[in-house]
């Protein structure tokens, strides 16, 4: 059986004027699937708080609107169906049984989200813990974690290593409202944790997540306490 990799794909490859580059991370896809399964996850992206925003000034609840990003990154994941054609499962996987039934057919798997309460980091540390994936990319739209905000800060620093506990100590103050969620969450973070899933945060680049797959060292790698 080909190792799994799995990859949480930042939403902004879905967006509207992006279309070459859902065809570029097909054609990658496909290539990598000759030495790896990939198990890809959508993101929600600007569309999905777009949508969440709008129901939010309506009044609906959290709930709800996690649900309504939940539909908007499955729509996402569809997009990247369509461009995999035959490569790929036919449709997003919506529970964690049917993305292990999804990966054991031996396609590239994509999927969105799949429970309300969970970003789709969570949704891809879950997926990669069902699945038995060899390793989690978390690919997003900053190269890796830094010390403070890269955007606002020139003198950000980046890591290429940073332990678990430091990592929770950062975020432990993160939003956790709908379409709130960055880089990663707690609950992405304890799954990691208890599973002991290799894992990388990186730049949503297809050059960089093939590194990353080949076992080099770009992003910041996620290190975990030696039992």
């Amino acid at each position: 059986m080909k190792k799994r990799i799995v990859i949480k794909l930042s939403g902004r490859v879905f967006g509207m004027d992006n279309a070459k580059a859902l065809k570029n991370y097909a054609a990658f896809l496909v290539k990598i699937s000759k030495a790896c399964q990939p198990i890809v996850i959508a993101g929600g992206g600007t569309i999905a708080r777009h949508y969440i925003s709008h129901a939010r000034s309506s009044g609906a609840d959290e709930s709800t609107l996690d649900e309504l990003g939940i539909e908007i990154s499955r729509l996402n994941a569809k997009l990247l169906i369509y461009a995999l054609k035959n490569k790929a499962y036919s449709h997003p996987p919506t529970t964690l049984q049917e993305v292990r039934h999804a990966a054991d057919a031996g396609l590239i798997v994509v999927a969105g989200g799949l429970h309300p309460g969970q970003s789709t980091n969570g949704t891809a540390a879950l997926i990669a813990e069902k699945v038995q994936a060899e390793q989690f990319l978390n690919a997003t739209d900053v190269d890796g974690v830094y010390d403070m905000d890269p955007n606002k800060f020139k003198k950000a620093k980046k890591f290429k290593q940073i332990e678990m506990k430091n990592l929770k100590n950062m975020l432990v103050h993160e939003d956790s409202v709908a379409g709130g969620y960055d880089l990663m969450d707690i609950v992405a973070l304890k799954i990691i944790e208890r599973s002991k899933i290799k894992t990388r945060i990186l730049k949503a680049d297809t050059k960089i997540i093939e590194k990353a797959i080949k076992g080099g060292n770009v992003g910041t790698e996620i290190t975990l306490p030696s039992r």
